[in-house]
């Protein structure tokens, strides 16, 4: 295994036909879901030479956490669709690479659990719920023992229409369930999963909804999800600590812009109040490295860290995050860039760009 493809593949032939849709499709027609990919190699990298890079340093801090690369786990539920071992397998693969990893509402892990696991910062994804005490609660055990910050997805007030999993009725297998909500019936004998999940959360959660959320707690709030400037704009307004330029990896409103493309946007709205980071459709060291450029402090990458653990857990895990590791490292050596504060926009071109 030398590339994040290979454990696609390997992955895809190891993990139950409709598991695999849940976890590789997307909304609607997928066209987002492939832009997402597509994206990428809309840009060309611009390499200087004759510069000393006998050390390249990819350390960073998120929120204030020390890490040791800009990449980190996405937020994806269900890690025991995979491997058994789940998310405290994921948490400590993030760990000893030293990256952050953002944890699910919908982990098949108690989030206790996955914290004594941890080698390593986590945070908690948050959906809010109909119920606002059931997102309380989650909230006060997630800051008890240690998660450092909150990500509020904000992109999901209703459920995109995903074909796959509608022609599949995807329901969890017997014996897996959401383990932080352990009222929340999610087996093989419930309904289709999509209808459970969209009954308990909040449509109608705002801006306004905010400050309740900070009264909650004192861990810094991320909203993942953002794709305007506008919206940026008023996140920063509002203090948030960081954003996630996302797309929910084109799994929610199919059509809808790139993360990618929306980035360099949100970067400008913000002007620095908060932190940036994006996610969706990185498969590669040299993607983390153009999104570096356009302005995010770090990526998030979901999907590749699941086909990682469905081959081999923790290991196939940490591999994964090695192979964009050294992938990124290379990528910058060869651009003669030895550091992240040397990463900007220079580094880029359009890849349409014909020069006079």
């Amino acid at each position: 295994m030398v590339t994040l493809d290979d454990y696609y593949t390997a992955a895809r032939s190891l993990v139950e036909p409709a598991a695999w849709d849940y976890i590789d499709g997307g909304s609607g027609d997928e066209t987002t879901l492939r832009e997402n990919l597509a994206g990428y190699r809309r840009y060309r990298l611009r390499p200087r030479v004759l510069v000393d890079v006998s050390r390249c340093d990819m350390r960073t801090t998120l929120l204030g956490s020390p890490v040791a690369l800009p990449i980190a786990v996405a937020p994806t539920g269900f890690h025991g669709l995979v491997t058994s071992e789940a998310e405290s397998a994921c948490a400590r693969a993030a760990g000893e690479v030293g990256a952050l990893m953002v944890v699910s509402t919908f982990a098949t892990t108690r989030l206790e659990d996955v914290a004594r696991a941890a080698r390593g910062p986590l945070w908690m994804q948050l959906y809010v719920f109909r119920d606002r005490t059931v997102s309380e609660d989650l909230v006060k055990r997630a800051e008890a023992v240690g998660y450092r910050a909150l990500v509020v997805t904000v992109d999901a007030p209703v459920r995109g229409r995903r074909v796959r999993d509608l022609r599949n009725a995807f329901a969890l297998p017997p014996g897996l369930a959401p383990a932080n909500f352990p009222d929340i019936p999610a087996d093989g004998s419930s309904a289709e999963l999509a209808a459970q999940l969209a009954r308990h959360i909040d449509p109608a959660f705002s801006w306004d909804d905010l400050a309740w959320l900070r009264s909650l707690t004192r861990l810094p709030i991320v909203l993942k999800g953002v794709l305007t400037a506008e919206d940026a704009a008023h996140a920063a307004e509002l203090g948030v600590a960081a954003i996630v330029v996302s797309n929910h990896g084109g799994r929610q409103l199919d059509g809808s812009v790139t993360a990618l493309d929306a980035l360099p946007e949100v970067v400008s709205a913000v002007a620095g109040r908060c932190e940036v980071l994006v996610d969706g459709g990185v498969r590669r060291g040299s993607d983390a490295l153009v999104a570096l450029a356009l302005g995010a402090r770090a990526v998030l990458v979901g999907r590749p860290v699941l086909w990682g653990m469905a081959v081999s857990a923790a290991e196939g895990a940490r591999d994964v995050l090695s192979i964009l590791g050294a992938e990124l490292e290379t990528a910058m050596a060869l651009c003669g860039r030895t550091d992240l504060a040397s990463v900007d926009a220079s580094l880029l071109r359009p890849a349409s760009h014909r020069p006079c």
